[in-house]
């Protein structure tokens, strides 16, 4: 028997299907872990997904709304952004922050990595919480179109609880540091 972390799939063959300056689709022949012939698709992201949850020391946080093409929907989310492969990912963060907010932090805590869709893509997220807040311009990008709200916490809280914010990373922080503030660790 195999150690349970032991890859048990098999690539035969694998197939380029699609490339752009962002991610790129490969479709695998395998031989699945039970010895089984089938097909694979893996989405690869040229990027990490990088989330920013800015906290005050009032408690507030400051979230971006946008229409989001890929879901065809309004969303209210922590500032986030892709951040190359060959960029630290704290100062991607930095420049997320920036140019989506117009803030800037004195205090950086890494709270998570996570897998954003481990079924079907390689893509990485990876979430910082930004303390000792100081307000400058924002920067945005020109495809972002943003309107960015202060809002307290426990607001945000309810909110995520509510399902009125359903972005993966930002839900992600929100429960993380509700829980670090139920265990009173919060940086």
């Amino acid at each position: 028997m195999h150690h349970p972390t032991h890859n048990p799939w098999k690539i035969t063959d694998e197939n380029p299907v699609y490339d752009n300056a962002w991610i790129n689709i490969t479709e695998y022949q395998v031989l699945n872990p039970s010895g089984n012939p089938g097909i694979y698709g893996k989405v690869h992201f040229k990027n990490r997904a990088i989330g920013v949850f800015p906290l005050d020391d009032e408690m507030n946080t400051y979230l971006v709304g946008q229409y989001r093409f890929t879901i065809n929907q309004y969303s209210w989310e922590m500032p986030e952004g892709g951040g190359p492969l060959d960029e630290a990912p704290l100062d991607a963060a930095k420049r997320e922050l920036l140019e989506e907010t117009g803030l800037k932090a004195k205090y950086w805590t890494e709270l998570q990595r996570i897998h954003l869709s481990n079924s079907v893509t390689d893509e990485l997220g990876i979430v910082y919480l930004a303390r000792g807040l100081e307000q400058f311009e924002a920067e945005p990008e020109e495809t972002e179109q943003l309107i960015v709200n202060k809002v307290p916490f426990n607001q945000v809280y309810r909110m995520v609880c509510n399902n009125e914010i359903t972005d993966s990373l930002t839900v992600a922080a929100v429960l993380r540091i509700q829980l670090l503030i139920l265990e009173n660790r919060l940086p």
